[in-house]
């Protein structure tokens, strides 16, 4: 390991539990700072509501401040994520509704881009919504950094991920795909336990001048283009336990992978895939029948070169 990742290590990776909630708030009125949450949600009806209410009570109730807004973005779904949201106490905003002249693309990355626009938080905390057991830490614990030092801008939560009851086999695409790639190419990144990880804090100043892969490809992108534009000693990590949630099966995670090595391809040439799609084989009766997917290839400018976006600051 670089002597550098050594001493980023000892120097930027700590513990929820390392920042006390009374340090937090004491730092949060000191700057003035305010902290927005966004789920991104499609078809998260049996956990989200869960997420939100554990938000609410336990970081935007009076003894504990931390978060001044809660926006849940429904990508689309078809069951009741969003009314279970809502009910939850979180408002929630449809993909479509925000910036509706640009035709909105699928992929999770679109909708943590378009979130920007219906956010006002100094710091933007993102929370996948099919978390189980949730935790209020998974946001406190990766907001507290950017809360108590100025100098850090980027902040991953880092976790066990239990698969079947092992501990640390859930994260399979993180292992095989995003892990070997960030080690040969952006070495300088292998400290992140959780690389591919959907929890994790910004500051507002930093998001809105990344570009946003659209597809699955976006934790590793922001994390890459977050390293070229603040460095290293501006990113950290965050212990937050155990994360539960809900697993993929493998030709999903073939597809995320593909995803997540397209995007790593376009920031080593900044050229573009000669084909853009994965072939993959599903077994129907007596033969293998080929399906073909696919594979993300857009990204989303910086959300500052926006007019809307531009204008709603401006004013």
């Amino acid at each position: 390991m670089l002597e550098e990742v050594e001493r980023w290590l000892g120097a930027r990776s700590w513990s929820a539990a390392d920042r006390p909630p009374e340090l937090l708030l004491a730092a949060k009125a000191a700057q003035g700072l305010s902290v927005s949450v966004v789920l991104p949600a499609l078809n998260e009806e049996a956990t989200v509501g869960e997420i939100v209410a554990t938000i609410r009570r336990d970081l935007m109730g009076p003894a504990f401040p931390l978060v001044d807004e809660l926006v849940v973005i429904d990508s689309g779904s078809t069951d009741r994520t969003a009314k279970a949201a809502a009910g939850a106490g979180a408002r929630v905003v449809h993909r479509d509704a925000i910036l509706p002249r640009l035709t909105p693309l699928p992929g999770k990355g679109e909708v943590l881009w378009r979130s920007l626009l219906v956010t006002t938080g100094d710091v933007v905390c993102f929370v996948d919504a099919d978390l189980r057991d949730f935790d209020a830490s998974f946001v406190s614990g990766v907001v507290g950094p950017l809360l108590t030092d100025p100098a850090v801008d980027f902040v991953k939560a880092t976790y066990d991920r239990p698969l079947d009851g092992a501990a640390g086999q859930g994260g399979r695409v993180t292992e095989l795909m995003a892990r070997p790639l960030l080690n040969l190419h952006w070495p300088r990144l292998a400290g992140f336990v959780q690389p591919l990880g959907g929890e994790y804090a910004a500051r507002r100043s930093l998001l809105e001048r990344l570009p946003f892969p659209v597809g699955y490809g976006v934790e590793l992108g922001l994390l890459i283009d977050a390293l070229h534009t603040v460095g290293l000693d501006a990113l950290a990590q965050v212990d937050v336990g155990v994360r539960v949630h809900r697993h993929q099966d493998g030709q999903a995670l073939g597809r995320m992978a593909a995803a997540i090595y397209r995007t790593a391809q376009l920031r080593l040439s900044r050229g573009h895939l000669i084909r853009p799609s994965l072939t993959q084989f599903e077994r129907v009766g007596a033969r293998f029948v080929p399906r073909t997917h696919p594979v993300d290839t857009e990204e989303r400018p910086p959300m500052r070169e926006i007019a809307e976006y531009a204008a709603r600051h401006a004013a």
